[in-house]
């Protein structure tokens, strides 16, 4: 890229930095400063109680090159790649309902609608359920996968009574 258009797209920018892809879908931080980092990951600092807050860009060994609080500080092109970067390594269903279950012993089976579609979780024990904030809830389920409940105050009444009787 020319220096002088380089010059520009920097200045142009929110953040002094730019984010590109590769045809391996792998991403390229270039720094004002003219260095250049390849295979970088983002990352969440917060996922679950603050996800729209706190975000860093590290290196391959895990050190952090760049910080940002929101992704509004962004430009369109590395928001876009922030935004599918974050899809791609975050999978945490949020359990918009409890359907059904299979019996109220341990361990049990739960029909859940998340925001991905309707699914089963086996419920291993109690403290597979835990309270992120006084409204959200975290629960793993018999196989690691981790979904989420936002605001256990919104649900439906039969999703609260199943709640209530295992927390």
């Amino acid at each position: 890229m020319p220096q002088k258009l380089r010059k520009r797209l920097f200045e142009s920018l929110m953040m002094n930095f730019l984010l590109s892809k590769d045809t391996f879908g792998n991403i390229r931080l270039e720094l004002e400063s003219g260095e250049s980092y390849d295979q970088v990951k983002v990352i969440r600092a917060f996922p679950i109680s603050h996800p729209d807050n706190g975000f860093s860009i590290t290196d391959q060994d895990g050190h952090e090159l760049v910080w940002f609080e929101s992704l509004s500080e962004l430009n369109d092109v590395n928001q876009a790649i922030v935004q599918s970067s974050l899809e791609q390594i975050e999978f945490i269903p949020v359990i918009q309902a409890i359907t059904g279950l299979n019996s109220y012993a341990l361990p049990s089976i739960w029909d859940i609608q998340t925001d991905r579609g309707l699914t089963k979780l086996k419920l291993k024990t109690e403290q597979d359920i835990r309270r992120v904030s006084s409204e959200a809830l975290l629960i793993t389920d018999a196989n690691g996968i981790q979904y989420l409940i936002k605001n256990r105050r919104i649900l439906d009444k039969f999703s609260k009574k199943v709640l209530d009787r295992f927390m």
